[in-house]
This record gives C-alpha cells, sequence and structure tokens, in this order.
C-alpha cells in the first residue's frame, strides 16, 4: 500500500475522470473505470469531495473552455526518462500538437520515439500532462490510452487543434 490519497470523480461529454490527491498535489487522473479500479486497489483511499474541488473546478473550466493552463500541483512519479518526456509535454502549448519524435529530439534521444509512446501510455496524469497533444509522424492521431484515439480527437477538437 502506498500513502492516503483522495479521490473524487466527475462527469464530462467523454465519459467519467476520476481523480486522486495526495498532501503535495494531484497523483493520478483516470480515464477509464478499469484503470481507477486498479489504481484504488493499491492505496488505501478516502472519497473527498472537497480536497479535490480544485482539481475538479480546474477540469471542469478546461471541458467549458474556459481553462488552457493548469495550475493545481502535480506529484510526477515514475522513471527518469518517463518524467523527462512528462515535462516535455508540459512544455506543448493548448492548441498545439508535437509528434513524437519531436518530443525524443526534445528530450535528448531523437531514436527514442516509440519509448516516448509508452511514456505517453503511462501517464498518470493525462489532460493535465497532455499526452493528447502528441501525434503521429504522418500527422495521425495514433493509440491515446491504447486505443482511445476518440478521445484524443474530442480533446484536440476542444482545444481548436483537431487535424483533418
Amino acid at each position: 500500500m502506498n500513502s492516503m490519497i483522495y479521490y473524487d470523480d466527475l462527469s464530462t461529454d467523454m465519459g467519467t475522470i476520476y481523480v486522486a490527491l495526495q498532501e503535495r498535489g494531484v497523483c493520478k487522473v483516470a480515464l477509464r473505470e478499469d484503470d481507477w479500479q486498479t489504481y484504488l486497489q493499491r492505496h488505501s483511499s478516502i472519497h473527498d469531495r472537497q480536497r479535490c474541488a480544485g482539481v475538479r473546478q480546474e477540469l471542469q473550466e478546461y471541458f467549458r473552455g474556459e481553462r488552457r493552463q493548469f495550475t493545481v500541483p502535480l506529484v510526477i512519479e515514475g522513471t527518469y526518462f518517463y518524467r523527462q518526456v512528462w515535462q516535455a509535454l508540459l512544455q506543448i502549448p493548448y492548441g498545439q500538437v508535437r509528434t513524437y519524435e519531436d518530443i525524443a529530439r526534445e528530450i535528448g534521444r531523437p531514436r527514442a520515439y516509440r519509448a516516448v509512446g509508452q511514456a505517453n501510455y503511462h501517464n498518470p496524469l493525462p489532460i493535465l500532462i497532455p499526452c493528447h497533444r502528441v501525434i503521429g509522424k504522418n500527422g495521425k492521431l495514433t493509440g491515446y490510452m491504447g486505443s482511445y484515439t476518440g478521445m484524443k480527437a474530442q480533446l484536440l477538437q476542444l482545444e481548436g487543434a483537431m487535424l483533418s
């Protein structure tokens, strides 16, 4: 078991989104029920709407098109390589996209574009760390959270970055 987490969920046009916080900040955003249930099994948790109010509000504002940047503190845990990738994703401006190859070059590992894809897949804070803004070299919407490219398209459309 890891440290205590506080969690809540919110309904969106894309379905239910689950959020978890530690004392230091947001540690998990889950876009799928199965991912959320797996996460809950590994943590001691308390449902706490009040503690989660800040991240809920920022996500609601994002989905209404009123927020372009998140300010809630994030707890980013992963391998050194994954953290490098996630930090690079945080630099992608709202409404813009980059390729997996762009991110690999940006972190100084130009041939690691497949590994960048794996880091995106393992992103514990989707939306807050915008892995949806990373596309294939050919401009296609490649896998998002596995095969959720429809969700990726919705997020990019919301941000005005939907590709033709």
